[in-house]
């Protein structure tokens, strides 16, 4: 196990730094002994490993992980059940990202079952509109109330939305490849649709939201087309492939150059995070495989671009008719 937990550790230190100095450092311990412990010859107590843990910013069940071929252990996020919970999630997703976008080659891929976060996280009605979905679904409070959208925009924080544009903006510095599927607008179209037909969201509301969603669909074309982040400060690479065969997830890896990690949903917002290095090594497998049979929309032809951007406008419009006239329809 300490063999494994070493190749680990090195896997997380530091390029220019010596990794025997920096283990000697973090142990306060001579050369020669932190040499001894990385080379077997010492075994590392239960207080230096921990120690160790805590440098690299490891969880302490990584202790117990390594070496598992089949067994893994996954952090969980914090639960949200108000609206200061949200507003410390987008801080927290906000200094997670940063580091991110100062190193070099880092990338994200986003398996997206729904419309990614970050498209949705500006100064709109849709954004909104999103965190007062999210809330009527974690607190318990909003339901007993019944507070509607038109009420709940007039109450929100300041510094809440301006966390979540702070995390919105800061997306645009990040090289991210989405996959998309004919059904990734859906679930968004389908909260409007809800909340209106119950009476928690006006038709004016409802209706500006639904040019707030055509405004990101256009957005996320132009950005497929020219493969960048419009207003990006390191030109990050934006590239959108789309999916004929599989169901997305809302999943998420993290690639860098020293360690790999995916978050997959638990529940609203909340994640697990996986950092187990083989089973990301799968997760990353199984995204290449899904990409090397999807369309990358930059190279489909126009014809197969327009139409797939073409029926995400359709689908909104008949939401909007839906609004405006009462017929019924559906998303397919």
């Amino acid at each position: 196990m300490q063999e494994q937990f070493i190749k680990y550790l090195k896997a997380k230190a530091q390029d220019n730094t010596s990794f025997v100095e920096e283990i000697a450092s973090v142990l306060d311990i001579g050369y020669d002994a932190a040499y001894r412990r990385i080379n077997l010859k010492t075994s590392l107590t239960l207080e230096e490993s921990v120690a160790l843990a805590k440098h690299y910013n490891i969880s302490l069940n990584k202790l117990f992980e390594v070496g598992s071929k089949s067994t893994i252990l996954t952090d969980l996020s914090p639960p949200i059940h108000n609206k200061e919970d949200i507003e410390t999630y987008f801080k927290q997703s906000l200094n997670n990202v940063i580091p991110l976008t100062k190193l070099k080659g880092a990338s994200i891929i986003y398996s997206a079952k729904d419309i990614p976060l970050f498209h949705t996280l500006k100064d709109s009605f849709l954004s909104r509109y999103k965190i007062y979905v999210w809330l009527k679904d974690v607190d318990p409070d909003m339901i007993k109330n019944k507070v509607t959208f038109d009420n709940f925009i007039k109450s929100m924080p300041d510094s809440l939305l301006e966390s979540a544009f702070k995390l919105g903006e800061i997306y645009k510095d990040l090289n991210i490849t989405e996959i998309w599927n004919n059904t990734t607008i859906n679930g968004t179209l389908q909260q409007v649709l809800y909340y209106y037909e119950a009476g928690a969201l006006s038709k004016e509301l409802a209706l500006l939201i639904c040019t707030d969603i055509e405004d990101v669909i256009q957005h996320v074309e132009t950005q497929a087309i020219q493969q960048s982040f419009i207003g990006s400060k390191n030109k990050a690479i934006y590239n959108l492939y789309v999916s004929d065969i599989h169901t997305m997830t809302n999943t998420i890896m993290v690639n860098t150059p020293y360690q790999k990690v995916f978050f997959t949903p638990f529940t609203v917002l909340s994640y697990f995070k996986i950092e187990h290095q083989p089973t990301c090594e799968l997760m990353l497998e199984f995204f290449e495989k899904q990409m090397s049979i999807s369309k990358l929309l930059v190279n489909a032809g126009e014809k197969d671009r327009a139409l797939f951007f073409k029926r995400m406008h359709q689908k909104i419009n008949r939401l909007r008719e839906r609004i405006i006239d009462n017929d019924p329809f559906d998303f397919e």
